[in-house]
């Protein structure tokens, strides 16, 4: 039996963005998705799931799931037994970022947040090919699901953010960086750039998918995903 898997979800998703990988591999491991929807900060996000999460996991983190993942890496290495990083950024906001998630908040308040989801998930952050319409329906309903306000605290929470490029480079535990090639939001060069500051990170960039490969590509995701839970782990 593997340690638990915690699943953190990108922005506006929940568990249904995973709902492959949980469906194939709760066979064997103990897999829960934690929502990053509560805390303005990430580090308000991290601190408030270390309470919940259990005493030792391995932990996959997908766009602002990544980001949390890496705080909790900052806050509690020795609790963090593996990390996997998908389609994410250890760099801080950039102010022209910040500064364009402005209108986006007020036109969230002003319920227009289908029409910023919209927008900000243009199909070309994801692979051309015939899955891309469902894959955006349920990106719609998600968002729809987990509402405006979360939408607000989670950007505030993006433009907050410090760079964790430090934190990456003394990570002892195994890790997984993986992308989809047609990316554009968290391009391949950032991942392979991550891959480097990880001693012994592998990389996997999938090339039918874009943004979201749990998605886009389930079963190549879930094949790494399993391929690095039997990784051994560094003893510390």
């Amino acid at each position: 039996m593997h340690e638990p898997l915690v699943l953190l979800p990108g922005m506006m998703c929940d568990a249904r963005l995973f709902g492959p990988q949980i469906a194939e591999m709760s066979a064997d491991t103990a897999v829960m998705a934690a929502p990053i929807t509560q805390g303005e900060r990430i580090e308000e996000i991290a601190s408030g799931l270390l309470d919940l999460l259990p005493k030792r996991f391995a932990v996959a983190g997908l766009s602002m799931g990544g980001i949390v993942a890496m705080e909790l890496l900052r806050r509690a290495p020795d609790r963090i037994t593996r990390l996997a990083l998908m389609d994410t950024n250890p760099l801080a906001e950039t102010p022209v970022v910040a500064a364009n998630r402005e209108p986006q908040i007020v036109k969230a308040r002003s319920g227009r947040l289908l029409e910023v989801m919209r927008d900000e998930m243009k199909p070309n952050y994801l692979a051309p090919g015939p899955q891309r319409s469902d894959v955006l329906d349920l990106v719609m309903d998600m968002a729809e699901t987990l509402g405006p306000e979360v939408f607000i605290r989670q950007s505030r929470a993006l433009q907050r953010r410090r760079d964790q490029q430090a934190v990456l480079r003394k990570c002892k535990a195994p890790t997984l960086i993986l992308c989809g090639a047609h990316d554009q939001l968290c391009p391949v060069k950032r991942h392979t750039f991550m891959a480097e500051l990880i001693p012994n990170a592998e990389l996997v960039v999938l090339k039918d998918a874009g943004h979201l490969p749990t998605l886009e590509q389930p079963a190549q995701t879930t094949a790494a995903l399993r391929n690095w839970m039997q990784q051994p782990l560094v003893l510390r």
